[in-house]
């Protein structure tokens, strides 16, 4: 059966859903299988056990959640299920001239999940735009050695 990773994604401009196809292009194999999954339209029903989640999202305004995820994120908010048995990662993409708040979205994300009780696997990827580098190069960089944290854990799950 292979590994299901599904790719959760909040964007505005469509930078991080570019992160995720490439991550979907470059990570899929036949021992994994990647879904990608706008947020548009989703609520605390999205993350159930079983696959591992994703979470590739941009920042907007002042630390915001982009438009897409807001709805996903107010109803993990509101509703706080428990998440106790959900995997997950973040990739966060933001900007560090806007210093206060870098990345904020995906770092929003991250405390929630974790609050709810799933378990993050690996360091969360924090992309600064201002760095010159593409944020799907440093994606696919730090998603090789993400991706076997994820077998190590999926293995000894009971």
């Amino acid at each position: 059966m292979p590994l299901a990773i599904t790719i959760v994604v909040g964007t505005m401009t469509g930078t991080a859903q570019l992160v995720a196809q490439e991550l979907e292009l470059g990570l899929e194999a036949d021992d994994v299988s990647i879904t990608v999954l706008p947020a548009d339209g989703l609520d605390e029903a999205a993350f159930v056990p079983g696959p591992t989640y994703l979470v590739c999202t941009s920042t907007y305004g002042q630390g915001d959640i982009p438009d897409n995820a807001r709805a996903l994120f107010d109803s993990l908010e509101s509703r706080r299920p428990d998440l106790r048995g959900v995997r997950y990662g973040v990739i966060a993409l933001g900007d560090r001239t806007y210093a206060d708040t870098f990345a904020f979205g995906g770092q929003r994300f991250d405390a929630l999940l974790s609050a709810l009780g799933a378990m993050r696997i690996g360091d969360v990827l924090l992309h600064d735009a201002s760095s010159g580098t593409l944020p799907e190069d440093e994606a696919l960089h730090w998603a090789g050695p993400w991706l076997e944290a994820v077998r190590a854990a999926c293995a000894e799950a009971p």
